[in-house]
Order: C-alpha cells, then sequence, then structure tokens
C-alpha cells in the first residue's frame, strides 16, 4: 500500500481552513466532536463512521458517549495529516449531515 505523503504546514492550514466540525490540533491531528440528541443516534453514527473507515482502509480513534461522538484523525504509518485524512473528514461530515 503507498502511502501518500505528508502535507506541508501550509497546505495543512489551507485544507484544515475549509473543514466544517474538524479542529486542527497541533498542525498534527484532526479533532471532531459530533453531537446528538440520545445514545442511540451517536451509536448509529459511530457504525456508519467505522463502515466508512474500512472501505477507505483509515482508522480513527472514536470515542463514543451518549449523545457525543469524537474522532481523532491522523495518519499514523507517517504521523501526521496527508490527503487521506482530510478525505475522511470530508466524508464524515457527509453522512452527518444527512
Amino acid at each position: 500500500m503507498n502511502l501518500p505523503p505528508l502535507l506541508s504546514k501550509d497546505e495543512v492550514l489551507k485544507k484544515a481552513s475549509k473543514l466544517r466540525i474538524w479542529k486542527l490540533i497541533d498542525e498534527h491531528h484532526l479533532v471532531g466532536v459530533f453531537k446528538f440528541k440520545d445514545f442511540n443516534e451517536a451509536l448509529e453514527f459511530t457504525v456508519k463512521v467505522g463502515e466508512i473507515a474500512d472501505k477507505m482502509n483509515h482508522h480513527p480513534e472514536i470515542n463514543l458517549s451518549w449523545g457525543r461522538v469524537e474522532i481523532i484523525i491522523f495518519t499514523h504509518d507517517r504521523d501526521g495529516l496527508t490527503e487521506w485524512d482530510f478525505q475522511f473528514a470530508e466524508e464524515v461530515n457527509k453522512i452527518h449531515e444527512r
């Protein structure tokens, strides 16, 4: 599997500025916090995020609690942000908006 290269600081800042919901942390990873009316909605969303992760073969850290899902993403094998991370964030945003 060919890993994409790390993005430059300027590329990371530019791409992060266009993302809704996600916050850039230390120019190293993205954190998205998604809120729901109850645990079941949060769980359903988490399952959908898992399906995206398996499809993309790019797996985030997911913290699920009552009415809240926190997702942390970066490319572990590169120890930073790549194009994959921003693509993943956009896919998650799409399912959240449905």
